[in-house]
């Protein structure tokens, strides 16, 4: 994948940081997607869209929040359409600037993830020895669990060494869901 991806530390830069986000619907529940002035910033599910936006404050409490009304025309309108779209259909590549807030390690982990291709699965020790850190399975876990940006950054896509799913910052059954459609649009693929 070619994203442009930017570095940062969680909680924004400083008090002039603005972070503009909107929540929309889709068959996985409510999507919070925020954007920094350096890419897409968050990319949140649940059930519960007041729960999203606290979410998101407590992410980036030295931030800049500005709420953008879904429905609403221009170019967030059309990244927040994408990223619904990517939600809808995770199997498809999607070329957009993200801003990656995390620890050095966690980075690394969550570039390793974004290599994994639709459709396949692999182990958090997959992930570990990939990254050159074969013993850090746990901390690779934590950074599973750390990662804000749901599907861009596919961490539905690993799962524990005897292939059951584990956890999901998202839960579960949207775990499965995700893998299942990524699924279905592999096996709807021609062969070559």
């Amino acid at each position: 994948m070619t994203d442009q991806i930017a570095r940062g530390r969680a909680g924004g830069h400083n008090a002039d940081d603005a972070i503009r986000f909107a929540v929309g619907e889709s068959s996985l529940g409510y999507v919070l997607i925020a954007r920094s002035g350096r890419g897409i910033c968050a990319i949140l599910l649940g059930d519960e869209p007041d729960a999203l936006v606290e979410e998101l404050l407590d992410r980036f409490p030295q931030a800049v929040h500005v709420g953008a009304a879904l429905g609403s025309e221009g170019e967030f309108a059309n990244v927040v359409a994408r990223v619904v779209e990517l939600v809808e259909a995770p199997a498809r590549d999607m070329q957009i600037a993200l801003d990656l807030r995390g620890t050095a390690f966690q980075r690394r982990v969550w570039q390793a993830l974004r290599r994994i291709p639709p459709g396949t699965t692999v182990s958090y020790s997959d992930i570990a020895a990939r990254i050159g850190a074969p013993r850090a399975v746990r901390a690779v876990a934590q950074a599973c669990a750390a990662n804000a940006l749901a599907v861009t950054v596919p961490c539905h896509r690993v799962v524990r060494r005897d292939g059951d799913l584990s956890g999901y910052r998202w839960g579960e059954q949207r775990k499965r869901c995700l893998l299942a459609r990524e699924a279905g649009a592999r096996a709807a693929l021609p062969s070559i």
